[in-house]
Order: C-alpha cells, then structure tokens, then sequence
C-alpha cells in the first residue's frame, strides 16, 4: 500500500500543479497573436533578449537559492524559518550587489534603453520564484495552484493595459511582466502568512551554509542552461539580424508546450522524489515514472510535428507565419531537454549538483560550436539543429551517469523507435514531399501506437489504487 500511495501522491500533486502552472504558462502561448500583431519582428526580437538577458541574472543574482529552497525545505529535518530567510537574505545581498555594477548592462547594444526594466523584472521574477518554492517546500500544492490562476488573471489585465490600452510596445511588455510577478509575490507572501518564516536573530547559520554549499555550484549550471536555450539568438541576431530572431523566437512558443507539459509533471515529480524516492522499490518507481513521462514527451512532440503549420497559421500574424520551418527541430531538441531535466532530478534527490554542472557545461559549450558552424550554412534552422545536437548528447552523458545512482530499466529499441519516428517527421515536414499530410499523419498513428499504452496502464494502476484507498 505504500508503494500505491507515492503513485497516488504524484498524480494529486500533478494536477493540482497543473492548475497552477498551465493557466498561467499556456497564457505566454496563447497571447502569441496578441504579441505579433502589436509588435514588429524588430521589437519582438528585442523583447526576446531583454528577457533572456534578464533570466541569466536571476541565477547570478540569487546566487542560486531558490534551487536550494525547494530541496532544503522539503527535508523534514529542517526549520522552515531558516530556509525561507536564507533565501530572502540571499537574494536581498545579491540584488544589492547587482546594482551597483548595472552600468556593466548599458555597454550591450541589444539592451541599452531597457536597463531600467530589467532590474525590476529581476527583482520581481526572484521575489515570486522565491514565495512558490518555499510554498512548494511547504507542501501546499493548492495555494501554489491558486497563484497560477491569479497569475494568469493579472498577466492577461496588465497586458491589456499595457499593449493595447497605452500601447506602450517594448516598454509595455515588460511592465506587464514586472507588475504580474509583483502581484503574485505579494499574494503568497499576504495570503500564505511567509512573514511567519522571517526569522532574522535566531537564524541557524549551519543550514545556511549547507544551502549555499549545494546551491553556488549549480549558479554555473543555470548560466550554462541559458547558453545552451538562449546563446544561439544572439548569433542569430549578429549573423542574420533581430527581424530573424523575432522569428525564431516566435517558432520556439511551440515547442513550449511540450515544455510546459513536462514541467508541470516535474514541479510535482521533484517533491516525490525527494519524500518518497527511497525503499526497496525505488528503481522499480524511477523506471515506472520515467517510461510513462517519455511516452508522454513523446507524444506531445510528434503531435506538434504534426500539426506545426496550423498551430502557426492560428498563433501569429502572418508576417511572422514562415516561421513554422523551424519548429520541428526545435521541438525535438525540446523533447531531450524535458528527459534531460528528469534525469537531473536524480542529481537532486543525490545532491550531485557537480554532476549537473559538467554535464550542462558540455551540452553549452558544443551548442556554441555548432551554432557557430550551423546557423551561417543552415540559418536560423541552424541554431535549431544546434540545440537539438547538444541536448541529445546531454541525455546520453545523464542517462549513463544517473544510472550509476539508481537502477532504472531503459527500453531501448523503443527509445530509438521514437527517435526516429521524430526525426522522419520534422525531415518530411521541413521538405514538404509529396503527400506529407498523410506520411505525417501515420508516423503519429504509429508514435501513439508506441506510447499510449504505458501512460493509460500507469493512470489505471494510479485510479485502482485510489479506489482501493478509498
């Protein structure tokens, strides 16, 4: 019965995750006509940097912390109050420390101007990140999930405002962003009673250093991550100019619904795998999540194959339509970069934050390469293939090593059937061949063929057992 009940556990935590997280992330996808209808290619190409810049800081800034938070504040053996206020500190330090070298930004050509904005979504963006962690850490999955829905209220009324009322281009979508995170940080911190976790004089210094110990080595890690999601728009924009990043940046939307499908698995994923991921049957519960996670990933990303154009055709204006060419490469780079990070959740669950480090390390050094040797022979499809390369070689080198830490079975010929299923998709779709609806439409039959199964037989055990439980 306790081997059911961590299934049952996973699965409550996964939707109410999915609450959370779909209403607010699937609002970025669906105000995708919004953002390409008021904003030139330029503008969103600049939009896109400004962001991406900005999400290398947070990192850098927080020092890391909020990796810490999750993993420090679910282990029962720890005093909630120094988790929390070790991150607040933290992050309190390290944005003072950002200020004072912020003249550094206004060299960078692509983001002088906008400065000003990027340290409020920094200091915004680690604000709320660092209330939904420790919410998370708290177990409090529902009030977790009710900030997704106020999120998903204030994005949608602060772009408005912003966008269509002011029309305030650039400058406008941001403050949209700054405002929304500044509203749910307040919401958790009022609402949740985090005040109560403040505890300033009678912090336990030990715990903050075992914090910081695991955490400033994965600062490293996240940079690397952003090289490895991030470096190749900016040769884009050097090589090809901002008009073709503002397409890539807008094909890469697609993708982020197997993203987003994913991440709401692993938000839920990370807090069993650190409560529940020890026992006899912890291989066993590893290789029956992981099969069913895969199949899922799968699934999703040889449907978008599938359906590329007409997600395209219904998502942007139309200037922004050819756009659609780089999108099955980049949701196969997308579908590693989901097993990627699974694999890394057993680095967590070990504390192997160096492991994590090299491995992301190879996979940003080899997308620099490749963007470089691809993007001026392949344009922006280039920087696609890249991703997709590095990402790939990253899960093997993760596969291996992860393995050493626990037993998992690997179903082989299956994993090397959806490969190839993906990789047939996105050739016959990027060349249009004769009759490509239908080639497209059978490798999907056959993809479902090959997937469907494990997920449907993974959700009856989960509803039997609740049922028995009940």
């Amino acid at each position: 019965m306790e081997g059911l009940n961590k299934y049952r556990k996973l699965i409550g935590n996964t939707l109410l995750m999915g609450i959370g997280t779909f209403s607010s992330k699937i609002l970025v996808f669906l105000l995708m006509p919004l953002y390409t209808r008021v904003l030139s290619k330029e503008d969103y190409g600049t939009v896109d940097l400004l962001v991406q810049m900005s999400n290398l800081m947070l990192p850098l800034v927080s020092a890391g912390i909020l990796n810490a938070i999750i993993r420090f504040g679910l282990d029962r053996s720890n005093e909630k109050s120094d988790v929390f206020t070790t991150g607040l500190l933290v992050i309190g330090g390290g944005f003072t420390v950002f200020l004072l070298f912020s003249p550094l930004l206004s060299v960078i050509d692509s983001v002088a101007g906008y400065t000003r904005f990027i340290y409020l979504y920094v200091l915004t963006s680690l604000l709320r990140s660092l209330c939904s962690q420790f919410v998370r850490a708290q177990e409090r999955v529902r009030l977790y999930a009710l900030d997704g829905v106020m999120a998903t209220i204030t994005v949608i009324f602060f772009n408005a405002l912003f966008l269509v009322v002011l029309r305030l281009g650039i400058t406008g979508y941001m403050l949209a962003t700054v405002a929304s995170d500044f509203c749910s940080a307040a919401f958790l911190f009022l609402y949740g009673r985090l005040w109560r976790f403040i505890r300033l004089r009678r912090q336990t210094k030990g715990i903050s250093r075992e914090m910081l110990r695991y955490s400033v080595p994965l600062i490293p890690t996240t940079v690397f991550w952003w090289i490895t999601n991030v470096s190749n728009r900016f040769i884009v924009t050097e090589i090809l100019g901002a008009g073709y990043n503002g397409l890539y940046a807008a094909s890469y939307k697609v993708p982020t619904v197997v993203n987003l499908v994913s991440n709401i698995f692993i938000e839920a994923w990370q807090m069993s795998a650190v409560t529940d991921g020890e026992g006899k049957d912890r291989g066993r519960f590893f290789s029956n999540v992981l099969g069913a996670f895969q199949s899922v990933v799968f699934l999703c990303a040889s449907g978008l194959i599938l359906f590329c154009k007409l997600i395209m055709r219904l998502l942007v204006a139309e200037s922004y339509y050819p756009a659609w060419e780089y999108v099955p490469i980049l949701v196969m780079a997308t579908a590693f970069s989901c097993l990627v990070t699974f694999l890394g959740s057993i680095y967590m669950v070990e504390k192997r934050s160096v492991l994590a480090l090299v491995t992301t390390m190879v996979g940003a050094g080899l997308n620099v390469l490749f963007s470089l040797i691809f993007i001026p022979f392949f344009g922006v499809n280039g920087a696609a293939s890249a991703m997709f390369v590095s990402y790939f070689i990253v899960f093997l080198l993760r596969a291996v090593t992860a393995q050493r830490m626990v037993k998992m079975q690997w179903n082989i010929p299956k994993l090397i059937a959806n490969i190839l299923i993906l990789l047939l998709q996105s050739f016959i779709m990027i060349q249009e061949l004769p009759l490509w609806i239908l080639w497209e439409g059978l490798l999907t039959l056959l993809s479902m063929a090959l997937n469907l199964r494990p997920v449907l037989l993974q959700l009856r055990q989960m509803l039997q057992a609740r049922r028995r439980a009940s």
